[in-house]
């Protein structure tokens, strides 16, 4: 059997974390399987669909690798890849439904159906529709229609028996037909619901594994119902877990941003992108900036496969050791069969450790190759950029070590180096420069600092140290001033790195501007 799987977001909101899980197990197997991953955009809601909200579903997926054989910009022998326009199609399997017998059209007008189900609310009992108002006969419809009703198409679902599905993740489970409404599949307009449209799509893309979250095990029944009225064959389903809140078993949802903050690891976390929005213009509140959805993670500048690791393990496991993998060895070792059914709580402070363990395997060129772009957005660097900053951010970049921890961390540690005279942080400036003496122990220090030959890291820290023992004071007292003298802030590279990169001259002529700020 040839394996194709595929991700079908609706283009109503930007790419969630949870719905980039599910493509990545779909794109997974796939490609274990030397199958096809197709996309196809589910617009058949046109209340709900966002034009402008497809390119960052389409550009997050690229972002993270997830690459698709088939779909918008692609294309493929299935052809069109967006449901609503596949309309004709749907449309046909309706009236194949309706002369089967397995569909009917219903004239119930909505507060009848409402009444219905208050009735069967106040007895006690499970509603089910009486398909009072159904029609089916040509003549019977003919009646309904002659009293200005409107109708709908329904399926005419089994009341005796049971759907047994052998599900890839939660094995067995079986459905009571009797628990199922007659749910309706054409709107009274003949445009045509979801869960008709998928199943056709599904057949018509020859999709042979509906890897999808949990919360669609539900619309298993109807859909399978309709597959097989229309004399489909089932594909093979495989349910899996939530991707569930922090520290929960509730789903993770982009609209409960404000009760995850409670929460230390995601505050943090969105704080730091917070800072580093603030730097590249991209206003905090932005529906985009939120640690629920992708795009948070590419503009504070997380690497694609940091991303694509961690969501691998929530849900699926190789073993109890394994963390960290290549593409390829996912590839390798991804099953179905080591998912879990069990919710798969999010948590940033584990997606944070994933992101900091590779970036530490990253030479001094392949972080200068991703923050560049992000010191450019924020203007701190010429387009194209001269030779001499790339070389200075260079230097920041070795000096800086594992302090980086994302892409976009740059901008707080090469910032100062890159301006003709650094932003003072004013509570740095009346913490460690306006105390009483400081401006004395500065020009002091500017002399010794003259004098130093090489102008280097090694050197630096000797002269330094021979500086605060002679003065008998603590090494802080001048690394601290010295600092905020020089970066106007109190944090960033070590100070000797921080003077052997701005070089002697620039290095005392900071010193020489700060000490008007001194006390």
């Amino acid at each position: 059997m040839t394996v194709r799987t595929r991700f079908a977001p609706s283009p109503t909101g930007y790419l969630h974390i949870g719905g980039v899980r599910t493509a990545l197990f779909n794109w997974l197997f796939a490609r274990k399987h030397g199958g096809s991953f197709i996309l196809r955009i589910d617009d058949t809601d046109s209340e709900r669909n966002v034009d402008e909200a497809l390119e960052p579903i389409l550009a997050g997926l690229k972002w993270l690798g997830i690459d698709w054989d088939e779909g918008p910009g692609v294309g493929g022998p299935h052809a069109p890849y967006f449901q609503s326009q596949r309309a004709a199609g749907h449309k046909l399997a309706v009236e194949k439904l309706l002369a089967s017998g397995h569909a009917y059209r219903d004239f119930a007008r909505p507060e009848e159906i409402d009444l219905e189900r208050k009735e069967a609310q106040a007895a006690g009992r499970p509603y089910l529709y009486s398909r009072r108002f159904a029609a089916f006969s040509p003549d019977e419809a003919a009646r309904w229609a002659a009293e200005g009703r409107q109708s709908v198409v329904r399926l005419k679902m089994p009341r005796e028996g049971s759907l047994v599905i052998l599900d890839a993740v939660r094995g067995r489970v079986e459905f009571a037909w009797e628990r199922e409404q007659d749910h309706v599949i054409q709107r009274a307009d003949g445009s045509c619901l979801y869960h008709l449209a998928s199943v056709v799509d599904d057949h018509d893309f020859e999709i042979s594994h509906v890897i999808r979250a949990e919360e669609h095990l539900s619309n298993t029944p109807r859909q399978a119902f309709i597959a097989i009225s229309l004399g489909y064959s089932l594909p093979a389903y495989a349910h899996l877990p939530l991707v569930a809140e922090p520290g929960s078993r509730t789903k993770l949802s982009k609209r409960k941003l404000a009760q995850y903050l409670k929460n230390p690891d995601f505050r943090q976390v969105a704080e730091h992108g917070n800072r580093i929005a603030e730097r590249t213009g991209l206003a905090p509140e932005a529906d985009t900036f939120n640690p629920v959805i992708v795009d948070f993670y590419r503009e504070v500048g997380y690497m694609p496969w940091a991303i694509d690791n961690y969501l691998a393990l929530l849900g699926w496991s190789l073993d109890d050791k394994t963390e960290y993998f290549s593409r390829e060895e996912l590839i390798a070792s991804f099953s179905l069969e080591r998912i879990n059914s069990s919710p798969a709580s999010f948590d940033p402070k584990k997606l944070w450790a994933v992101q900091d363990h590779y970036m530490h395997g990253l030479g001094a060129d392949e972080k200068l190759a991703i923050m560049l772009p992000f010191l450019l957005k924020a203007k701190l660097i010429a387009d194209p950029p001269p030779a001499t900053a790339l070389a200075t951010v260079r230097k920041v970049i070795e000096a800086s070590g594992d302090r980086l921890k994302v892409a976009g961390d740059i901008l707080s540690y090469a910032d100062f180096f890159l301006v003709a005279e650094p932003e003072m942080d004013p509570l740095a400036v009346q913490q460690k420069l306006a105390k009483p003496g400081v401006g004395e122990l500065l020009s002091r220090y500017a002399q010794v600092l003259s004098k130093v030959t090489p102008f280097e890291p090694g050197p630096l820290e000797e002269v330094t140290k021979a500086f605060v023992a002679e003065a008998g004071i603590k090494l802080g007292d001048v690394i601290h001033p010295v600092r905020v003298a020089v970066t106007g802030k109190t944090v960033g590279p070590g100070l000797y790195d921080c003077l052997a990169i701005l070089g002697v001259h620039e290095a005392l002529a900071r010193i020489g501007r700060a000490l008007a700020a001194c006390g």
